[in-house]
């Protein structure tokens, strides 16, 4: 039987062998680690929006677009009942409200509390025709989400045109 010849002494082959094995090992856990944050971000974001979505009210958040609106004369405030809810928890946070949007000149505010009080958002809501006055309301408290009313029947809105939920921005 033949024998491999003996491989000179004087080039360590182990030690190389070891050493590109490591080199690689390290290169694969360095790409690893770059696809796994690649692939983080976009998940990271899809359950950002998923836990929003999970604490948000029952309400449509995009006002539908609207080609042109019937051009109705717009109604003063003083006409308008506008019912504040507390939606963020914070005590007299409606009723500061009302009462802010009273000094605003708009008639008949009043507060109560909000089934829920984890609203992220604030916002305006209004009975259909009121589309015009909602947005109103919303440049005068700074409210950037206005949509249609959904959620509540008009029993509770005690007569009342336009709601705020005060959320917690």
């Amino acid at each position: 039987m033949e024998h491999a010849q003996q491989l000179p002494q004087g080039f360590p082959w182990r030690t190389a062998t070891v050493v590109i094995g490591v080199v690689a090992a390290l290169e694969l856990v360095a790409l690893i680690g770059i696809g796994a944050a690649r692939l983080a971000a976009p998940v990271r974001a899809h359950a950002t929006a998923a836990a929003h979505a999970g604490a948000a009210p029952a309400v449509r958040y995009e006002t539908p677009h609207v080609a042109a609106l019937p051009s109705q004369p717009l109604r003063p405030r003083a006409k308008l009942s506008v019912l504040v809810l507390n939606g963020n928890g914070v005590k007299g946070a409606a009723g500061a409200e009302a009462v802010s949007l009273q000094t605003l000149g708009y008639g008949g505010s009043r507060s109560q509390n909000a089934p829920r009080h984890d609203y992220a958002r604030s916002m305006v809501m209004y009975v259909p025709g009121y589309a015009q006055e909602a947005r109103r309301l919303g440049r005068d408290t700074g409210v950037r989400i206005v949509a249609t009313l959904d959620g509540m029947r008009r029993a509770q809105l005690k007569g009342s045109q336009l709601v705020v939920v005060l959320g917690g921005s």
